[in-house]
């Protein structure tokens, strides 16, 4: 049989099983030549949303890592003021103990309260303020009577 009464021999569903076969082998040919067709631009748009998924996933390492630092910033400066929070109380601690003993071993701590007496407290009470000034009744604090004395509160006894 030659090829032209193959061609011959070939009825009309025939041809459109040949045809197809061609185009399918056209397009089998094409891409492996490294054609490729995309009519819908699926490619394209695949492409697109992997490109924005890498962008949010950056940016949420940048924010992740932001809020780390920040988080760490905050840690630091909490143990900052925890330390200065010690100290102060520490020397107001100091200080107390010192007045007290004072106070304690002074010739008239059984006397009633004198212009000395009244010296010395007022001497710890400058250095209270001095380590913080932030007290009731220190210079820094909100409410000052007149005098930089302490305001009197009701309820406080007359004395």
């Amino acid at each position: 049989m030659s090829v032209g009464s193959v061609l011959r021999a070939l009825t009309p569903l025939g041809w459109l099983a040949a045809a197809a076969a061609a185009l399918v082998l056209g397009f089998v040919l094409l891409g492996r030549l490294g054609f490729r067709w995309d009519p819908l631009n699926l490619q394209h748009k695949r492409l697109e949303a992997a490109r924005t998924q890498a962008r949010d996933a950056t940016a949420l390492a940048a924010a992740q890592a932001q809020a780390r630092r920040i988080e760490t910033e905050g840690a630091a400066a909490q143990a900052q003021r925890v330390d200065h929070y010690h100290h102060i109380t520490g020397a107001a601690d100091r200080a107390t103990t010192a007045a007290v003993a004072q106070a304690r071993s002074a010739d008239d701590a059984d006397h009633p309260l004198d212009n000395r007496r009244a010296d010395r407290l007022r001497d710890h009470d400058g250095e209270l303020c001095r380590v913080a000034p932030d007290l009731d009744g220190c210079a820094g604090a909100a409410g000052l009577a007149g005098g930089g004395d302490a305001p009197v509160r009701a309820g406080d006894p007359a004395g």
